[in-house]
């Protein structure tokens, strides 16, 4: 049985798909990608405001499904620029604390809405 997570505290779906779905026990969030919840607008600033943006999203999406980032056992980073990579890693570090789940993360050529950075997960539910 798969059940769809949805929260108000993260932007609603722009395309056909959920916030998150829990499955097997596990969440598998959506990407999530620099929208402001309350106005579905793409945050100002730079790549860093983005990133800060992008995993307040996503840490309610977790939440929502009962977790946190210490439930999160993969991470996928897409970036518009790799060059930007060292300023998104600070920014992750500080959101996730002490959790280390596996990571990847790639350069794409675009991302929705021109945004530069996507960021999905999935995590065991506690």
């Amino acid at each position: 049985m798969l059940q769809h997570i949805h929260t108000d505290n993260a932007p609603a779906a722009i395309g056909p798909y959920s916030q998150g779905i829990v499955a097997g026990g596990f969440l598998f969030a959506a990407g999530q990608i620099p929208l402001d919840p309350s106005t579905m607008a793409v945050v100002p600033g730079d790549v860093v405001a983005q990133a800060d943006r992008v995993l307040q999203n996503l840490s309610a999406v977790l939440a929502q499904a009962g977790c946190g980032w210490g439930d999160v056992v993969k991470t996928t980073v897409y970036l518009h620029d790799m060059a930007d990579f060292p300023r998104v890693n600070e920014v992750y570090a500080k959101a996730l604390g002490d959790a280390r789940p596996a990571r990847a993360t790639v350069q794409v050529a675009g991302l929705p809405r021109g945004v530069l950075v996507e960021i999905d997960a999935i995590a065991k539910v506690p």
